[in-house]
């Protein structure tokens, strides 16, 4: 277990960067994410949290942090059609996922001031997303996601632990060509969460469920409650 989450900035977080470096590094992370697994722990969370709700259109669900729309891939084994739209604060991220996923809705945006109406779409979800900001941040973003969200929000992040960081720093070193991700692979864990923490953050946002998943990987979902939704009609 590493002490206090680092508080340090990853190359990523620089969005003057806009250049193929970004493209190199989303071509690193789709193949990283994949390989470890992290598709399958967002395809949990969506299932688990859409388990008892009925919808007679596509489910929508917005994307934050897309990246590399790497969401869109994983979707394909849900039984029901679903609709993503991926944000991303980044213009040159938003470029890669348009070239690369023709259909797929991109906006261009922040994750703290959504340009989207209140109940716009079903689920929220942010993948290796929440561990770029610090915790009073996060609070904001849950404000803001349980916002334009009908049913819930899913966070698919990092565990922070000394055999997550071994384990990312020799996988980078060893096949990782990108500086970008060999510098904030490793910084990530750093900056990832203890399963209290995510609980403490998450708290009064709605039930909240975490359970940990391969590899190295919290799985947060928040059902959203009546008191949350508030007089909004959905």
């Amino acid at each position: 277990m590493l002490g206090v989450r680092s508080t340090s900035r990853e190359i990523m977080d620089d969005m003057s960067i806009t250049d193929d470096r970004i493209d190199a590094a989303l071509d690193e992370l789709t193949v990283i994410n994949r390989f470890l697994g992290g598709d399958r722990v967002s395809i949990s969370g969506i299932a688990r949290i859409t388990g008892s709700a009925s919808t007679d259109r596509p489910l929508r669900i917005l994307d934050c942090g897309a990246g590399g729309s790497d969401l869109v891939h994983a979707l394909k084994a849900l039984a029901c059609p679903v609709h993503i739209t991926a944000l991303d604060l980044n213009f040159r991220a938003c470029r890669y996922s348009g070239k690369r996923l023709s259909p797929l809705s991109v906006v261009n945006g922040s994750a703290f001031r959504l340009p989207f109406r209140d109940r716009t779409f079903d689920i929220v979800h942010a993948a290796l997303f929440c561990h770029h900001f610090t915790d009073p941040e996060l609070g904001e973003l849950l404000t803001e996601w349980s916002r334009v969200a009908r049913i819930g929000i899913v966070i698919n992040d990092l565990h922070r632990s000394i055999w997550a960081l071994l384990g990312i720093t020799l996988l980078t070193r060893l096949f990782s060509h990108s500086v970008m991700v060999r510098h904030d692979g490793p910084l990530s864990v750093r900056r990832g969460f203890l399963k209290k923490e995510l609980s403490d953050i998450a708290s009064g946002f709605g039930t909240v469920t975490i359970t940990h998943h391969w590899a190295f990987r919290w799985l947060v979902s928040i059902a959203l409650t009546e008191e949350r939704l508030g007089r909004i009609r959905i």
